[in-house]
């Protein structure tokens, strides 16, 4: 079992920053890929970023891609999405999620989810 807990979210001006973070505990954090998801009002859960067990290999969502990064201390049992240049169509709860395959892209392929923290984007 591995407990996921988000933080970092808030209210930003379109073009503002933020950076999320989520803090796990239970089994050993680097045994485990780990994505971000994030989920708009009325529509389904979309992937954003995946990190491999070593934060060695990343990849992104094309409409995040060169505007967030994610990264990972495994010293420190924790994982990171830093997000720039936000957009109001940005807007959405974000997840976080433990996967056993090697860079998860999809919400079926994690087995373990945060709460979620909320990020809004101001036009």
């Amino acid at each position: 079992q591995v407990q996921l807990v988000e933080s970092g979210g808030g209210l930003v001006q379109a073009g503002g920053s933020l950076r999320l973070s989520c803090a796990a505990s239970g089994r050993t954090f680097n045994n485990y890929a780990m994505g971000w998801f994030r989920q708009a009002p009325g529509k389904e859960r979309e992937f954003v970023a995946a990190i491999s067990r070593s934060g060695g290999s990343t990849y992104y969502a094309a409409s995040v891609k060169g505007r967030f990064t994610i990264s990972r201390d495994n010293a420190k049992n924790t994982l990171y999405l830093q997000m720039n240049s936000l957009k109001p169509e940005d807007t959405a709860v974000y997840f976080c999620a433990a996967s056993e395959v090697p860079l998860p892209t999809t919400a079926m392929q994690c087995r373990y989810w945060g709460q979620g923290t909320q990020v809004t984007v101001s036009s």
